[in-house]
């Protein structure tokens, strides 16, 4: 076994005789089917013929893919090796008889932690204000505003009721035509100029609104166009505030809030949770990051590169909870896949970095995660997000993958204990 550093192990084995004479076997009859010789009906040309005309070489590719997984584990196994990345995997030679695999295998650097007791970093004081309640009841108030009907004209903040049509040098174009669509005036949500020029309008009136479309519009036929959109207004209406009444608490729907004094509880309780949770991983950041300055640890490449990949995938889903592709993101942000994957490389380092420190600490404290641990956290998370503990561990993928997490809470429990300011 060659070495190039500390935690990047290349190694060697060799799949040959039976198993992989099995793997290419296996690749023929899986496409046999598809092979036509003549003299033969489809899918009865024999093994021995196949070879004779075509070589081996076309099955390699699929045989070594039957037969890779297996000769990794068997190096991992051999080696004692624990993988922290994906490998790099390398075909050295291949031939009927036999084929040679490289693995590159990383494993968990040393990690050498100095400090992590006794940073006596100050926990934020949970306070909420008289101030921070109102608001968050403007903003109920503002959320249950009712939409009613109202005479003159058009103001900003108005909400205005149309029909519009647009065109080019008078050629409609695509996504241009609407009809009794709600804009709200000055929400920016149309071309620049459009809603300023919906203001003063009287209601079932017309009106030629003269725009040009802005130089990054998404649609590349429209951009640096100028167009008329023809508009027609039927009605405008305005936000009507809501009173703290029996009316609103009913729309509320909040269990047991029915008056101004139990609102503010209800809110106030509820503040209270977000801002503990925010002091929370705030002060657990600070903690994390001051270890990480105290912490001597040579992260390979491919840790940083595989939780790219991660952060990636979960961007991606972010992305499509609110139907936009990253192909679309690209051309909203100006950016490419490459842009993205730098800008996440900071994060994903920080991420490998503070896991690697963690697990270090759960192996100084000697941490462990009993059964009864594991099947207390299953039962309190399910309960607490209305799932079930099956479910739960379905979304974990397995106990272990539980038992870490939990072992991973205990390590930062102990860290709150040594760390937070007195």
């Amino acid at each position: 076994m060659e070495k190039n550093n500390k935690n990047r192990h290349v190694v060697e084995t060799t799949v040959e005789g039976e198993a992989w004479s099995n793997a290419l076997k296996k690749t023929f009859d899986k496409n046999k089917k598809n092979i036509k010789m003549d003299g033969f009906r489809p899918g009865k040309v024999p093994f021995e013929m196949y070879v004779k005309k075509n070589g081996y070489d076309s099955l390699f590719y699929e045989a070594s893919d039957l037969v890779v997984q297996e000769a990794f584990e068997k190096v991992l196994k051999d080696e004692n090796l624990e993988p922290v990345a994906r490998p790099l995997v390398n075909i050295k030679e291949v031939d009927k008889d036999k084929i040679t695999f490289e693995f590159t295998v990383i494993t968990k650097p040393d990690v050498n932690i100095k400090k992590y007791k006794d940073l006596k970093i100050k926990k934020d004081k949970l306070e909420v204000t008289k101030e921070e309640i109102d608001h968050e009841i403007e903003h109920l108030l503002e959320h249950y505003a009712e939409l009613v009907i109202k005479d003159g004209k058009v103001e900003s903040g108005d909400t205005a009721i149309i029909d519009y049509e647009g065109s080019i040098d008078g050629v409609p174009f695509d996504g241009g035509k609407a009809e009794n669509y709600s804009l709200v005036i000055g929400s920016n949500t149309f071309i620049p100029g459009f809603e300023d020029q919906l203001i003063g309008m009287e209601k079932e009136t017309e009106k030629d609104i003269k725009v040009t479309f802005p130089e990054d519009y998404h649609a590349e036929n429209l951009k640096g166009k100028e167009a008329i959109f023809k508009v027609k207004l039927h009605e405008i209406k305005v936000k009507k505030n809501r009173e703290l009444d029996a009316d609103f608490f009913e729309d509320l729907g909040m269990e047991g809030v029915d008056s101004k004094e139990s609102l503010e509880s209800e809110i106030k309780e509820h503040l209270e949770t977000h801002k503990k949770e925010d002091i929370e991983n705030k002060f657990v950041d600070e903690v994390m990051e001051a270890i990480s300055k105290n912490t001597d640890v040579d992260i390979p490449d491919e840790m940083v590169e595989d939780e790219v990949d991660s952060l990636m995938r979960r961007t991606e889903q972010n992305l499509r909870y609110q139907g936009i592709t990253l192909d679309l993101y690209y051309q909203f942000t100006k950016t490419t896949e490459a842009d993205l994957r730098n800008q996440l490389e900071k994060q994903a380092f920080q991420n490998v970095l503070y896991r690697l420190i963690l697990e270090e600490i759960i192996k100084l404290e000697k941490i462990e995660a009993t059964d009864e641990d594991v099947d207390k956290y299953l039962e309190e998370t399910s309960q607490k997000f209305n799932t079930t503990k099956e479910n739960l561990l379905k979304e974990y993928g397995s106990r272990d993958n539980v038992k870490y997490d939990v072992e991973v809470r205990k390590a930062f429990d102990k860290l709150t204990e040594y760390n937070e300011a007195k």
